[in-house]
């Protein structure tokens, strides 16, 4: 057996019975796809909560090629690439874009499987094209923006897990770039509002906002933001007129989950050593040791009450992964 507690963010302790790092795609062709097995990136959004009887393959393939064209810039980048590295490295030749997605932490080949998104912008408005393997079909499919099926935290890729390994994706940047800034805080700049304004303030918020992985275990977000329709926004409003939700569409909003676990207590809520951040209700942090059960227990714990008090059924955004793969967390209403 295979430690993984440093293959994953959380750090939670756990083995898996073989590991194969990919550092080629060559390689791609040759691997024994045998079940069961996890597809891994960086480890920021996987938390082993149980040793894994199968196969871990790490994706490791790296490599960024820039294509200048006449309106934008056309980059393919290699899905073991991390994320942060490449938005700042992006930013440093003036390729702009992907500011708002600075500091999210993974790897290139996860962006699209999460469809990550933060401050009023979503990866898939600028995903050309993604390249991966059919581990199911044995064979190469390249997958425009419409294939992929990208919605809000979801893609093709969340809905069949294990089905594709995402070797490399192309981004389409447009020369005529336009700032997002609608989200707080960045609709408080002033003046003249560049990407690097953007990029710096973003890194600064999300650094005061979320603890440090490499100081304080922990996998980012952990709940989906929910999205209900107008009627249930307004039947809650009579209850919580201070709740903080978004739109998102003609009929539906999105409801800020860390508003709703701090908004009922659970700030400080704690099973063993998993606990909500003290800062940011929606990120669950390992204190020291915590096991897998002590953090799907305060998991279960919070959706439960999330539910009772507002009929909101969480949905964990971290994949949770146990004896023979996903784990599907769920609570009764």
């Amino acid at each position: 057996m295979i430690e993984l507690a440093e293959r994953h963010t959380f750090k939670l302790p756990a083995q898996c019975r073989s590991l194969i790092e990919l550092k080629s795609s060559d390689d791609v062709e040759q691997l024994v796809f045998e079940e069961p097995y996890y597809l891994l990136g960086e480890g920021s959004n996987t938390l082993f909560v149980d040793n894994f009887y199968g196969t871990v393959i790490c994706n490791r393939l790296l490599g960024v090629c820039i294509e200048e064209q006449e309106d934008s810039y056309l980059i393919t980048a290699a899905a073991g690439e991390n994320w942060h590295n490449f938005v700042a490295d992006l930013r440093v030749r003036s390729i702009d874009g992907l500011e708002n997605l600075a500091l999210i932490p993974g790897s290139v080949g996860a962006a699209p499987v999460q469809n990550v998104g933060a401050y009023g912008v979503e990866v898939a408005t600028f995903i050309e094209q993604v390249t991966a393997w059919d581990i199911k079909e044995k064979r190469w499919v390249s997958m425009n923006r419409e294939a992929c099926q990208f919605a809000y935290r979801d893609s093709v890729f969340k809905q069949n897990p294990g089905r594709w390994l995402i070797t490399s994706v192309v981004f389409r940047l447009p020369k005529d770039w336009q700032p997002v800034t609608h989200y707080a805080p960045l609709n408080q700049l002033q003046g003249h509002v560049s990407a690097q304004k953007i990029f710096d303030t973003v890194v600064e918020v999300r650094q005061k906002k979320l603890p440090d992985p490499k100081v304080i275990p922990n996998a980012g977000s952990f709940f989906k933001n929910p999205v209900i329709t107008k009627a249930q926004l307004d039947e809650l409003l009579q209850k919580w007129p201070d709740m903080v939700y978004f739109p998102v569409a003609d009929n539906q909003v999105k409801v800020a989950a860390g508003w709703l676990i701090e908004h009922l207590g659970l700030k400080s809520a704690f099973v063993g050593d998993a606990a909500v951040n003290p800062h940011q209700a929606l990120v669950l942090i390992n204190k020291a040791q915590a096991t897998g059960s002590d953090i799907t227990q305060l998991a279960l714990k919070i959706m439960k009450q999330v539910v009772d008090a507002s009929g909101i059924m969480l949905e964990p955004e971290v994949r949770l992964v146990g004896q023979h793969g996903l784990v599907q967390l769920a609570v009764k209403k």
